[in-house]
C-alpha cells in the first residue's frame, strides 16, 4: 500500500521518463502530481514542454529560467575551484543537478507539498545528487523515486507503459545513447556506449566538429579575468551565461573540448561518459594561465591538493555540504589576486596559451632572466641545495 500523499512536485524534463512518472505516481499514490522544469540552457522549447506535462496529467506546471543563476552562483565558483572530475570530466551534469533541486524544493514549499519526485535510476549518481539536496534544504521531505519502486525495468517497457496508458511520448525506438545538455556542456552514455572499445558515432556530437573537419586557420582569443571570474571576451564584458554560451559557440567551432572518460560513479559502477565541454575547456586553460603569474606558489600547491577532493564533493552530489562550503571559501581566497588577461590560440581541437598578463602579476623579468641580472646572486644558490641535500646524504649513509 503506498503511503498516502496528496500532492507531489516532479522534476520534470519532458522525456520519456518523466512524462511516464507523471502517470504512473497519479495511478499508484492517487496524488495531485506538479511538473517543474528548469531553463539551464538546454535549448529546449519550455511552452511545449509545459503543454506536454499538462496533457500527460501534471494539474500544474512550474517552468523557471535559471541560466543566469546557474552560471553565476554555481559554474563559476566551481570554475574557480578548476575543479576535474578523475582527469577529464568537467562536471556539467553534476552541478546542475544541486540548482535543479533547489528550485524545485522552493516550488515544493510554495504549494506546499507532501513529496517530491525525480527520474533518476537506482544505478546513477543524479539519484543521489537530487536526494541528499532535498534532504539537506528539508529532512523530513518525503522523496519519491519511481525507478527504485516501479516494475518497469528497461526503455521499451516505459514506451509499452506510454502506449497502453495513450501518454503523450515522442519515443518509439531506443536511442543508441542517453544525452543530457545543458549550458555549460552535453554528456552522452548507454546505448552503444556502454562498450568502452566502441568509437563515439560522430553523428552524436553536436557542440563540437570534429577536430579533423574544424578550420584549418587559427583563432586568438582573449579572456578577461577579475578575482578568478571571467568577465569578458576581448574586450567586450559579458554576463555569466552569455559568456560560457558564446566561449562554446567559438570553441565548438575548432573541435575543442571532447572527453571519452570511463569514470567511478558513487555508487560503486565503473560508467563510461562521452562529453563535450567547449567552453568550460578554454576557460580552464585561461584561468590557470592567469594564476600562473598572480598566484603564491605555495597557496597554489595547496590550493590544487584540494581539488580532487572539491570535485569528489561535486561528483558525489555534496554542493550543500559543510565541507563543500568550507572549501569553496579556501578556493576563494586564493582567487582574489587572480585578475588579468589570458590570450589563448584555438585550433583543430586545442586549446593553447599564447599570452598572460596581469597588474597583479608576481613575474618579475628581472629574476627571470637568463642574461646578466643585479638581483640574484646565484652564488647563494649552492647553500640551498645543500641544506637540502642533508636528508638525502644522511639516507645514503644509512644504507652503507
Amino acid at each position: 500500500m503506498a503511503e498516502k500523499i496528496k500532492k507531489v512536485v516532479l522534476a520534470y524534463s519532458g522525456g520519456l521518463d518523466t512524462s511516464v512518472a507523471i502517470h504512473w505516481l497519479r495511478a499508484t499514490y492517487r496524488c495531485e502530481v506538479i511538473a517543474f522544469c528548469a531553463d539551464l540552457g538546454q535549448g529546449e522549447d519550455l511552452e511545449a514542454i509545459r503543454k506536454k506535462a499538462l496533457a500527460t496529467g501534471a494539474s500544474k506546471v512550474y517552468t523557471e529560467d535559471l541560466r543566469e543563476v546557474f552560471a553565476k552562483e554555481y559554474l563559476f565558483p566551481m570554475l574557480r575551484a578548476n575543479a576535474v572530475y578523475e582527469g577529464g570530466y568537467l562536471l556539467g551534469t553534476s552541478i546542475a543537478r544541486p540548482l535543479i533541486a533547489k528550485a524545485q524544493m522552493e516550488v515544493a514549499r510554495r504549494e506546499k507539498a507532501d513529496a517530491v519526485a525525480h527520474g533518476a535510476t537506482g544505478k546513477g549518481n543524479d539519484q543521489v545528487r537530487f536526494e541528499l539536496t532535498y534532504l539537506s534544504i528539508d529532512p523530513q521531505i518525503r522523496i519519491i523515486a519511481p525507478w527504485r519502486e516501479w516494475m518497469l525495468d528497461s526503455r521499451q517497457s516505459l514506451i509499452d507503459y506510454a502506449r497502453r496508458y495513450k501518454i503523450p511520448v515522442a519515443a518509439t525506438k531506443a536511442k543508441p545513447y542517453s544525452m543530457d545538455r545543458n549550458l555549460f556542456h552535453i554528456s552522452y552514455e548507454g546505448g552503444v556506449l556502454e562498450d568502452p572499445w566502441v568509437e563515439p558515432p560522430e553523428e552524436m556530437f553536436l557542440l563540437t566538429v570534429s577536430p579533423q573537419k574544424a578550420p584549418d586557420r587559427p583563432e586568438t582569443i582573449e579572456i578577461a579575468y577579475d578575482g578568478g571570474n571571467p568577465i569578458g571576451i576581448d574586450g567586450k564584458k559579458r554576463s555569466p551565461a552569455a559568456l560560457i554560451a558564446r566561449l562554446n559557440e567559438r570553441g565548438g567551432h575548432h573541435g575543442i573540448g571532447r572527453v571519452d572518460l570511463v569514470e567511478n560513479r558513487y555508487v560503486g559502477i565503473k560508467s563510461r561518459g562521452v562529453y563535450e565541454t567547449p567552453g568550460g575547456t578554454i576557460l580552464q586553460a585561461a584561468h590557470r594561465a592567469i594564476e600562473s603569474i598572480t598566484m603564491d606558489r605555495e597557496v597554489m600547491h595547496l590550493r590544487d591538493s584540494l581539488i580532487p577532493r572539491y570535485a569528489e564533493l561535486v561528483y558525489n552530489g555534496y554542493w550543500f555540504s559543510p565541507e563543500r562550503e568550507m572549501l569553496q571559501q579556501a578556493m576563494d581566497a586564493a582567487q582574489k589576486n587572480v585578475s588579468g588577461v589570458s590570450r589563448l590560440t584555438l585550433y583543430k581541437g586545442n586549446c593553447t596559451i599564447t599570452g598572460r598578463k596581469s597588474d597583479r602579476s608576481l613575474y618579475d623579468p628581472e629574476l627571470a632572466t637568463f642574461e646578466t641580472d643585479t638581483v640574484y646572486n646565484q652564488r647563494l644558490a649552492e647553500g640551498f641545495i645543500r641544506l637540502n641535500a642533508l636528508r638525502l646524504q644522511q639516507q645514503v649513509k644509512k644504507e652503507k
